[in-house]
């Protein structure tokens, strides 16, 4: 095999990525754990479908995603994981981090929010689609626009230039 990494190479590098990658949000989790008795918000998600901007033929007919998602107490932080089937019909993860903002005081069910962190399973033949991708591993930053109902979520959440997913998420443990 012969390029810039050789055949040891590549597998180094995607260790590296990997490792690093666990060492940036292993340490903001662990950080964040709640003290007993004050667990924060976790919420469960699930999202039916994808709706492109511009179909292209060789998307899959059924992309979903289902995903966990904690909420530090007395705070607008969260962490996240996602499992999804990506347009193409890849299995992916993104492991991820964000901020939610309330969007007014007059409406206060509203909220903007912004999750980025490591996607990973975007491979050969489309590994081109998401930016910044090496060996199946890519940064993804999403962010969206969210309505809050008792413990029900329902939000729009934008991907870049491709599309957009409304996804519904239950409050488990609030």
């Amino acid at each position: 095999m012969s390029g810039w990494c050789g055949r040891y190479g590549r597998a180094r590098s995607t260790a590296l990525v990997a490792g690093l990658s666990i060492a940036m949000v292993v340490p903001a989790f662990a950080a964040d754990m709640p003290a007993p008795g004050s667990q924060g918000t976790v919420m469960i998600q699930f999202s039916p479908k994808v709706y492109h901007f511009s179909p292209d033929p060789e998307h899959v007919d059924w992309s979903w995603l289902v995903g966990i998602e904690w909420q530090k107490p007395d705070s607008r932080w969260h962490y996240g994981f996602s499992y999804f089937n990506n347009s193409f019909g890849q299995k992916c993860q993104f492991y991820y981090t964000g901020y939610v903002w309330k969007l007014s005081e007059n409406y206060p069910n509203w909220y903007l929010k912004i999750s980025g962190g490591l996607i990973y399973g975007y491979k050969e033949p489309y590994e081109d689609k998401v930016p910044f991708n090496h060996n199946g591993y890519s940064p993804g930053l999403f962010p969206a626009l969210g309505y809050k109902l008792d413990r029900w979520n329902f939000q729009l959440i934008t991907l870049g230039t491709a599309g957009a997913m409304l996804t519904v998420g239950y409050d488990v443990i609030k």
